[in-house]
Protein backbone atom coordinates (compact mmCIF):
# COMPACT_ATOMS: atom_id res chain seq x y z
CA UNK A 1 0.00 0.00 0.00
CA UNK A 2 1.57 3.07 -1.01
CA UNK A 3 2.15 6.18 1.40
CA UNK A 4 -0.95 8.87 1.47
CA UNK A 5 0.03 11.85 2.58
CA UNK A 6 -1.43 13.19 5.61
CA UNK A 7 -3.65 16.57 6.17
CA UNK A 8 -5.46 16.28 9.57
CA UNK A 9 -7.32 19.22 9.31
CA UNK A 10 -8.59 21.80 7.09
CA UNK A 11 -8.18 25.99 6.61
CA UNK A 12 -4.62 27.42 8.63
CA UNK A 13 -4.14 25.11 10.87
CA UNK A 14 -3.73 22.22 8.33
CA UNK A 15 -1.87 24.41 5.90
CA UNK A 16 0.51 25.33 8.78
CA UNK A 17 0.90 21.40 9.63
CA UNK A 18 1.70 20.50 5.71
CA UNK A 19 4.26 22.95 5.49
CA UNK A 20 6.26 21.87 8.41
CA UNK A 21 6.05 18.19 7.42
CA UNK A 22 6.04 18.50 3.52
CA UNK A 23 9.81 17.50 3.44
CA UNK A 24 9.57 14.70 5.57
CA UNK A 25 5.91 13.50 3.62
CA UNK A 26 7.22 13.75 0.31
CA UNK A 27 10.52 11.76 0.70
CA UNK A 28 8.44 8.85 2.08
CA UNK A 29 6.09 9.08 -0.71
CA UNK A 30 8.44 9.22 -3.56
CA UNK A 31 9.55 5.61 -2.16
CA UNK A 32 6.57 4.20 -3.00
CA UNK A 33 6.95 1.33 -5.62
CA UNK A 34 5.02 2.63 -8.06
CA UNK A 35 6.19 5.67 -7.93
CA UNK A 36 10.02 4.61 -8.34
CA UNK A 37 9.34 1.79 -11.18
CA UNK A 38 7.46 5.16 -13.10
CA UNK A 39 10.12 7.40 -12.97
CA UNK A 40 12.46 4.53 -13.46
CA UNK A 41 11.20 3.36 -16.53
CA UNK A 42 10.75 7.09 -17.96
CA UNK A 43 14.47 7.90 -17.56
CA UNK A 44 15.61 4.13 -18.99
CA UNK A 45 13.11 4.71 -22.20
CA UNK A 46 12.85 8.70 -22.48
CA UNK A 47 16.48 9.08 -24.81
CA UNK A 48 15.13 6.39 -27.15
CA UNK A 49 11.87 8.42 -28.48
CA UNK A 50 12.69 9.99 -31.49
CA UNK A 51 9.13 11.38 -32.84
CA UNK A 52 6.11 12.76 -31.05
CA UNK A 53 4.11 9.51 -32.35
CA UNK A 54 7.04 7.77 -30.30
CA UNK A 55 6.13 9.46 -27.81
CA UNK A 56 2.45 9.07 -27.23
CA UNK A 57 2.34 5.55 -28.34
CA UNK A 58 4.06 4.28 -25.24
CA UNK A 59 1.47 5.29 -22.44
CA UNK A 60 3.78 5.08 -19.68
CA UNK A 61 5.98 7.17 -20.73
CA UNK A 62 3.28 9.37 -21.94
CA UNK A 63 1.41 9.33 -18.48
CA UNK A 64 5.17 10.78 -16.72
CA UNK A 65 5.53 13.76 -19.34
CA UNK A 66 1.90 14.68 -19.10
CA UNK A 67 2.14 14.51 -15.49
CA UNK A 68 5.46 16.54 -15.04
CA UNK A 69 3.26 19.63 -16.34
CA UNK A 70 -0.58 18.91 -15.05
CA UNK A 71 -1.79 17.18 -17.99
CA UNK A 72 -2.02 13.60 -16.68
CA UNK A 73 -6.04 14.09 -17.93
CA UNK A 74 -5.30 13.80 -21.31
CA UNK A 75 -3.43 10.51 -21.19
CA UNK A 76 -5.97 8.99 -23.97
CA UNK A 77 -5.98 12.26 -26.16
CA UNK A 78 -2.99 10.69 -27.75
CA UNK A 79 -4.20 12.58 -31.24
CA UNK A 80 -4.40 15.93 -29.59
CA UNK A 81 -0.96 15.69 -27.66
CA UNK A 82 0.67 14.36 -30.62
CA UNK A 83 -0.39 17.42 -33.17
CA UNK A 84 0.51 19.51 -29.78
CA UNK A 85 4.59 18.30 -30.24
CA UNK A 86 3.87 18.24 -33.57
CA UNK A 87 2.84 21.45 -34.25
CA UNK A 88 5.73 23.38 -32.26
CA UNK A 89 5.90 27.05 -31.09
CA UNK A 90 7.72 28.85 -33.77
CA UNK A 91 4.70 29.27 -35.68
CA UNK A 92 1.95 31.91 -34.70
CA UNK A 93 -0.62 29.48 -36.02
CA UNK A 94 0.49 26.30 -33.95
CA UNK A 95 -2.06 24.88 -31.74
CA UNK A 96 -0.01 25.29 -28.53
CA UNK A 97 0.02 28.72 -29.15
CA UNK A 98 -3.65 29.22 -29.97
CA UNK A 99 -4.71 27.43 -26.68
CA UNK A 100 -5.57 29.55 -23.78
CA UNK A 101 -4.27 26.66 -21.41
CA UNK A 102 -0.76 27.90 -21.64
CA UNK A 103 0.50 24.61 -19.96
CA UNK A 104 0.00 23.19 -23.27
CA UNK A 105 2.64 25.76 -24.47
CA UNK A 106 5.31 24.88 -22.00
CA UNK A 107 4.67 20.77 -22.60
CA UNK A 108 5.11 21.86 -26.81
CA UNK A 109 8.26 23.80 -25.90
CA UNK A 110 9.84 20.54 -23.31
CA UNK A 111 9.29 18.53 -26.35
CA UNK A 112 10.17 20.76 -29.12
CA UNK A 113 13.14 18.92 -30.24
CA UNK A 114 11.08 15.95 -31.43
CA UNK A 115 9.60 18.17 -33.87
CA UNK A 116 11.11 18.31 -38.13
CA UNK A 117 13.19 21.61 -37.25
CA UNK A 118 14.93 19.91 -33.55
CA UNK A 119 17.67 17.78 -33.10
CA UNK A 120 15.65 14.75 -32.07
CA UNK A 121 17.58 14.41 -28.64
CA UNK A 122 16.57 15.65 -25.21
CA UNK A 123 18.63 18.14 -23.66
CA UNK A 124 21.20 17.54 -20.61
CA UNK A 125 19.45 16.93 -17.56
CA UNK A 126 15.45 16.80 -19.25
CA UNK A 127 14.41 13.51 -18.22
CA UNK A 128 15.49 14.17 -14.56
CA UNK A 129 13.92 17.93 -14.41
CA UNK A 130 10.70 16.18 -15.54
CA UNK A 131 10.91 13.23 -13.09
CA UNK A 132 11.42 15.92 -10.38
CA UNK A 133 7.64 18.09 -11.59
CA UNK A 134 6.20 14.16 -11.85
CA UNK A 135 7.08 13.67 -8.17
CA UNK A 136 5.77 16.87 -7.11
CA UNK A 137 2.47 17.00 -8.97
CA UNK A 138 1.74 13.66 -8.17
CA UNK A 139 2.44 14.39 -4.73
CA UNK A 140 0.10 17.23 -4.79
CA UNK A 141 -2.40 14.52 -6.59
CA UNK A 142 -2.35 12.80 -3.49
CA UNK A 143 -2.43 15.56 -1.05
CA UNK A 144 -5.73 16.98 -2.62
CA UNK A 145 -7.50 13.56 -2.40
CA UNK A 146 -7.18 14.79 1.29
CA UNK A 147 -7.97 18.72 0.78
CA UNK A 148 -8.28 19.71 -2.67
CA UNK A 149 -7.54 23.34 -1.26
CA UNK A 150 -4.22 22.05 -0.13
CA UNK A 151 -3.23 20.62 -3.44
CA UNK A 152 -3.81 24.40 -5.06
CA UNK A 153 -2.04 25.94 -2.54
CA UNK A 154 1.05 23.57 -3.11
CA UNK A 155 0.43 24.36 -6.76
CA UNK A 156 0.56 28.31 -6.29
CA UNK A 157 3.84 28.06 -4.11
CA UNK A 158 5.76 26.18 -7.25
CA UNK A 159 4.30 28.00 -10.12
CA UNK A 160 3.73 31.79 -8.85
CA UNK A 161 7.69 32.47 -8.70
CA UNK A 162 8.66 30.68 -12.03
CA UNK A 163 6.55 32.98 -14.18
CA UNK A 164 9.25 35.68 -13.33
CA UNK A 165 11.73 33.28 -15.09
CA UNK A 166 9.28 32.42 -17.93
CA UNK A 167 8.18 35.83 -19.22
CA UNK A 168 9.69 39.38 -19.07
CA UNK A 169 6.54 41.77 -19.53
CA UNK A 170 4.39 41.50 -16.38
CA UNK A 171 1.08 41.66 -18.11
CA UNK A 172 2.49 38.57 -20.25
CA UNK A 173 2.55 37.25 -16.47
CA UNK A 174 -1.55 37.89 -15.76
CA UNK A 175 -1.86 36.36 -18.91
CA UNK A 176 0.03 33.04 -18.43
CA UNK A 177 -2.28 32.83 -14.88
CA UNK A 178 -5.23 33.23 -16.60
CA UNK A 179 -4.32 30.13 -19.41
CA UNK A 180 -3.49 28.39 -15.72
CA UNK A 181 -6.31 27.18 -14.18
CA UNK A 182 -5.33 25.80 -11.27
CA UNK A 183 -3.04 29.45 -10.60
CA UNK A 184 -5.76 31.01 -11.66
CA UNK A 185 -8.28 29.85 -9.15
CA UNK A 186 -6.35 30.24 -6.40
CA UNK A 187 -5.78 34.18 -7.42
CA UNK A 188 -9.12 34.59 -8.65
CA UNK A 189 -10.23 33.51 -5.09
CA UNK A 190 -7.53 35.77 -2.91
CA UNK A 191 -8.24 38.10 -4.69
CA UNK A 192 -12.17 38.47 -4.11
CA UNK A 193 -13.12 38.18 -8.04
CA UNK A 194 -16.84 36.48 -8.53
CA UNK A 195 -17.63 33.86 -10.87
CA UNK A 196 -18.97 36.26 -13.32
CA UNK A 197 -15.59 37.93 -14.15
CA UNK A 198 -14.66 35.04 -16.44
CA UNK A 199 -17.70 36.16 -18.61
CA UNK A 200 -14.95 39.43 -19.49
CA UNK A 201 -13.17 39.96 -22.10
CA UNK A 202 -9.47 38.51 -21.54
CA UNK A 203 -7.75 41.83 -21.36
CA UNK A 204 -10.53 42.94 -18.98
CA UNK A 205 -9.98 40.27 -16.97
CA UNK A 206 -5.90 41.06 -16.51
CA UNK A 207 -6.58 44.53 -15.68
CA UNK A 208 -8.96 43.66 -13.33
CA UNK A 209 -6.93 41.03 -11.32
CA UNK A 210 -3.80 43.72 -11.54
CA UNK A 211 -6.19 46.62 -9.64
CA UNK A 212 -7.54 43.84 -7.41
CA UNK A 213 -3.99 42.93 -6.21
CA UNK A 214 -2.99 46.51 -6.51
CA UNK A 215 -5.95 47.20 -3.52
CA UNK A 216 -5.44 44.11 -1.53
CA UNK A 217 -1.51 42.93 -1.49
CA UNK A 218 -0.53 46.58 -2.33
CA UNK A 219 1.17 45.60 -5.58
CA UNK A 220 0.31 44.11 -8.97
CA UNK A 221 3.89 42.85 -9.99
CA UNK A 222 4.05 39.38 -10.38
CA UNK A 223 7.47 38.87 -9.36
CA UNK A 224 6.55 40.64 -6.28
CA UNK A 225 3.59 38.60 -5.09
CA UNK A 226 5.71 35.50 -6.21
CA UNK A 227 8.03 36.58 -2.83
CA UNK A 228 7.95 34.24 0.22
CA UNK A 229 6.11 36.83 2.21
CA UNK A 230 3.58 37.75 -0.29
CA UNK A 231 2.73 34.67 -1.61
CA UNK A 232 2.10 32.82 2.01
CA UNK A 233 -0.52 35.76 2.37
CA UNK A 234 -2.10 35.06 -1.42
CA UNK A 235 -1.96 31.54 -0.23
CA UNK A 236 -3.36 32.34 3.51
CA UNK A 237 -6.26 34.53 1.91
CA UNK A 238 -7.32 32.14 -0.21
CA UNK A 239 -7.23 28.98 2.49
CA UNK A 240 -9.41 30.96 4.45
CA UNK A 241 -11.90 31.94 1.45
CA UNK A 242 -12.08 28.44 0.59
CA UNK A 243 -13.24 27.18 3.93
CA UNK A 244 -15.35 30.07 4.60
CA UNK A 245 -17.08 28.81 1.04
CA UNK A 246 -17.36 25.45 2.06
CA UNK A 247 -18.97 25.82 5.65
CA UNK A 248 -21.58 28.11 4.16
CA UNK A 249 -21.97 25.55 1.33
CA UNK A 250 -22.85 23.21 4.34
CA UNK A 251 -24.40 24.99 6.00
CA UNK A 252 -27.10 26.08 3.39
CA UNK A 253 -27.38 22.54 2.44
CA UNK A 254 -27.89 21.64 6.53
CA UNK A 255 -30.88 24.86 6.50
CA UNK A 256 -32.68 23.07 3.26
CA UNK A 257 -32.56 19.79 5.05
CA UNK A 258 -34.09 20.93 8.25
CA UNK A 259 -36.91 22.74 5.80
CA UNK A 260 -37.86 20.17 3.80
CA UNK A 261 -37.54 17.84 7.54
CA UNK A 262 -40.14 20.69 9.28
CA UNK A 263 -42.36 20.52 5.76
CA UNK A 264 -42.82 16.59 6.29
CA UNK A 265 -43.64 16.91 9.91
CA UNK A 266 -46.49 19.82 8.94
CA UNK A 267 -47.67 17.75 6.49
CA UNK A 268 -47.70 14.56 8.72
Amino acid sequence: MSFQPIVPISGLAGWAFLKRTQERQETVFNKAPMLTRQVDEFARELPKVKTAEELVGNRRLLQVALGAFGLQDDINNRAFIRKIVEDGTTERGALANRLSDKRYLEFAKAFSYLTNDGPAAPPDGFAERLIGQFRSREFEIAVGEQDNSMRLALALQRDLPQLAEQYTNDRSRWFAILGNPPMREVLQTSLGLPKEFGKLDIDSQVTRMQSAAQRRFGTSDLVELGQPENLEKITQRFLVLSQLRETQTMMSGASTALMLLQSARGLA
